[in-house]
């Protein structure tokens, strides 16, 4: 045993890699840590946590079981940093906060910038948060939490950060300079824009950090300012500012109120945050999963999937009512039942291939009204095509296979049907749901799998009691 445990403490494992490479933390420095933590070696601890950035940390706790990540985060206590908070799930927030306590969760989370707060909190239920901001070390920064918190969710007011730099079109670079050097302590963690306001505090101009430290001292900053700057409106969709972003080449932009003033700004940093977020949302609704399942107990996580589940049994229901029409010829015909799985397959998985690109291309406004014709021709030449090549591969196979010309010529009929039906399907579904104001990615794929379904058993069931018997 001592002979372990001094092999243990003695061993070399070199992970300066961790500090040089961007690259996934590997599972022997996983087990390491988990190693030094139990066996009470402080010192070795504290040196291979010294190597790993504020992310890494988050992504090791999220891949620990319960026990291990009370014993890490038991470990970090008061010493665990903010951003670490930020990036871990939300049941997992929750798990730190029983082992640190609430009083130690707050004094670290305070540490964050407003919006970073807010998005901590916001995933509080109400009587929690007002419980928390009351405890909130500072006043002025439990207003602007507040005050931040009253916005719509997923809007610019929700997301942004209220600590902006402002100057006077007046001033000279260096007087610029010398401004920011002394209020260094109040300024935000990162500076991309300087805003030039009015004496209304509306912005009339935005002046970059590259320009200010490439002048000369004595240019006057309303002969550099940037007057052709976007701003955003403080209840624009965070959707709608990401696309306003990656469309105009952004790294950041002030947010005005109804009257104009300058109440915050959003950064490049925070529509990557908004980017992931977005796409991980649309993915997850289409499957009719939520974020953070991943972590979520058993019994809630039932809970959230048992709705989606059930109109998908709802459905599979009417397509077997579709069955059950044609149960005589199924008899008189046993083909027809072992092909039929096939039509209605090919059809689902066509669907949902024009469905996911459909989707993702409304989110990112790719299909507008003046391209959406276009866009459905496109479709429905793709689904005759594909339903030409596919009729033809599956209509030889049917017809060796049974022995029955005409077979492999109504599964070919109905395949080519089906297909269209489908692609046709993919991209009418979310662009009507997307008119009516219902998300797309929410009731989409379940309007699809019962169309494709229905229609793939009726036609082909139909076609052949038509001419096979």
């Amino acid at each position: 045993m001592f002979k372990s445990f001094n092999k243990f403490f003695n061993k070399k494992t070199n992970y300066d890699k961790l500090k040089k490479v961007i690259t996934p933390v590997p599972s022997k420095f996983i087990h390491a840590l988990m190693d030094s933590i139990n066996l009470g070696l402080i010192d070795k601890t504290q040196s291979l946590l010294s190597d790993v950035s504020s992310g890494e940390l988050a992504n090791i706790i999220e891949q620990l079981d319960a026990t291990n990540r009370k014993k890490l985060i038991f470990f970090l206590g008061s010493s665990i940093e903010p951003e670490i908070i930020l990036e871990l799930d939300k049941d997992i927030r929750k798990e730190i906060i029983s082992v640190v306590g609430e009083h130690t969760f707050l004094n670290v989370v305070s540490k964050l910038d407003t919006d970073d707060l807010i998005v901590v909190l916001e995933e509080l239920d109400d009587d929690l948060r007002g419980q928390y901001l009351k405890l909130l070390p500072k006043k002025s920064q439990r207003e602007l939490v507040k005050k931040g918190l009253k916005f719509p969710e997923n809007t610019a007011g929700r997301i942004m950060s209220t600590n902006v730099v402002s100057i006077s079109a007046s001033w000279t670079i260096g007087k610029t300079l010398k401004f920011l050097r002394q209020k260094k302590d109040l300024l935000p963690d990162d500076i991309y824009e300087v805003y030039i306001l009015d004496s209304k505090k509306k912005p009339i101009g935005t002046l970059n950090l590259n320009t200010i430290v490439r002048s000369s001292s004595n240019t006057i900053v309303k002969d550099l300012m940037n007057t052709q700057f976007k701003t955003i409106p403080i209840d624009t969709d965070q959707e709608e500012i990401a696309l306003g972003f990656k469309q105009n080449n952004l790294i950041a932009a002030p947010v005005v109120d109804k009257s104009g003033k300058i109440v915050g700004q959003i950064n490049h940093d925070d529509i990557i945050d908004i980017i992931e977020e977005e796409a991980e949302e649309d993915l997850l609704r289409l499957s009719g999963v939520q974020s953070g399942d991943t972590y979520s107990a058993v019994l809630q996580t039932i809970k959230s999937r048992f709705s989606w589940l059930f109109i998908n049994l709802l459905t599979a229901i009417a397509a077997s009512f579709v069955i059950g029409i044609f149960e005589a010829s199924l008899k008189q015909v046993v083909a027809l039942a072992i092909l039929m799985p096939i039509v209605a397959s090919m059809g689902g998985n066509a669907g949902t291939q024009t469905l996911t690109v459909a989707v993702r291309s409304l989110a990112l406004r790719e299909i507008t009204r003046a391209n959406a014709l276009r866009v459905i021709g496109k479709e429905f030449a793709v689904g005759a095509i594909n339903g030409l090549i596919f009729a033809a591969i599956i209509g030889t196979i049917a017809s060796y296979w049974f022995n029955l010309p005409l077979l492999g010529l109504v599964i070919a009929a109905a395949m080519i049907l089906n297909l269209i039906i489908a692609c046709l399907s993919g991209i009418l579904i979310p662009l009507i749901l997307d008119k009516t104001g219902i998300d797309p990615a929410i009731a989409s794929t379940v309007v699809l799998t019962t169309i494709t379904d229905i229609f793939g058993f009726f036609t082909f069931l139909g076609l052949g009691s038509i001419y096979l018997l």
